[in-house]
């Protein structure tokens, strides 16, 4: 008896799946950026240079942040398999993957914001100062305001490489997509079911990358300026 997946059955299996998908990147995304932006805007002004410069803090800082974003997510998830237990109380299901992809997630967007903050011209900052901004307002207000589009494009790849860690995290049971793809698809070597989740991937990173590049293209200050004058001229 042939234990694949009819594929009247498919959209019963998968739909749960994907909801669970979405589900696991929508929690880990959220962390990501309330942890990421402040310690990436963090990292930039205690390098030399910034608005509070520490060298002897900025160092372990980021080597802590290089070694988060060098190691391969797969050993990042199983080197901490018991801090996950401790934190969630169980190494399986969409909890365990949230953590690993946090500390997977959090490395990758410090550095995105640290190095979008850089593309900040001096002057900008420079201004903010001389108009008597506090450090927190000049942070927020000529940081990252003008670094916005940079942010957005590197979140939109952020959110990409999240979906292909929960991919990754379906082979320790966390649900979603690519437990579907491990479960069904390669261990009962289902191959109706591997082109089915590849398709659903795919569309769904094609679908994250559009939004993307459109908030990017919608924040850029030169399309702010030709859509605020095509709304004057209409």
């Amino acid at each position: 008896m042939s234990n694949k997946v009819p594929i009247s059955d498919l959209p019963a299996l998968l739909l749960p799946a994907f909801v669970d998908t979405l589900i696991m990147v929508g929690i880990v995304m959220t962390i990501v950026v309330l942890v990421g932006v402040p310690l990436g805007a963090t990292l930039h002004n205690l390098a030399p240079g910034g608005l509070f410069e520490n060298p002897a803090l900025h160092t372990p800082v980021s080597w802590i942040v290089s070694v988060g974003r060098s190691l391969p997510f797969l050993i990042l998830m199983a080197s901490i398999m018991p801090f996950t237990r401790w934190i969630t109380g169980t190494n399986i299901g969409i909890p365990a993957a949230v953590v690993p992809m946090s500390l997977a997630g959090i490395a990758f967007f410090t550095r995105i914001v640290e190095n979008s903050l850089r593309s900040v011209p001096p002057s900008v900052v420079a201004v903010a100062r001389a108009s008597g901004g506090s450090t927190a307002q000049i942070v927020w207000t000529a940081q990252l305001s003008e670094a916005v589009p940079s942010i957005i494009g590197g979140l939109t790849i952020n959110t990409i490489a999240m979906i292909e860690y929960s991919a990754i995290a379906g082979t320790i049971g966390a649900g979603g997509i690519g437990y579907v793809a491990v479960t069904y698809g390669y261990q009962r070597f289902d191959h109706t079911v591997m082109i089915a989740t590849i398709v659903i991937l795919v569309a769904t990173v094609a679908v994250v990358q559009l939004i993307g590049d459109a908030l990017v293209r919608f924040t850029t200050p030169h399309s702010r300026a030709k859509n605020s004058r095509a709304r004057v001229a209409a």
